[in-house]
């Protein structure tokens, strides 16, 4: 896949600030445009809800049907050792 596809995916599902620029120009005595006014506006565009859906389809981890039965056995020990993190005693109080 595109990897600026893949960027842009991701910003859109996250969400991100960008710039809008208006200008408005006027025609001087020898008929040249010139500028006259530039606002700069920072606006925010929220995160989608669609695109999150489809960066994970794309990139994210795979779900277990698509899982080997050792791909399988190597998650199940991993998260088996981190539960068991969680559960030791931190040590006694008296």
């Amino acid at each position: 896949m595109d990897e600026e596809l893949i960027k842009a995916l991701l910003k859109k599902a996250t969400g991100y600030t960008y710039d809008e620029i208006t200008e408005e120009y006027v025609v001087d005595e020898c008929g040249q445009a010139v500028l006259n006014k530039k606002k700069i506006t920072t606006k925010y565009c929220p995160p989608d809800s669609g695109a999150l859906k489809a960066y994970l389809d794309l990139v994210g981890e795979p779900s277990v049907e698509e899982m080997s039965d050792e791909e399988i056995q190597k998650e199940k020990e991993r998260l088996l050792n981190e539960l068991a993190t969680f559960s030791k005693p931190k040590g006694k109080k008296k």
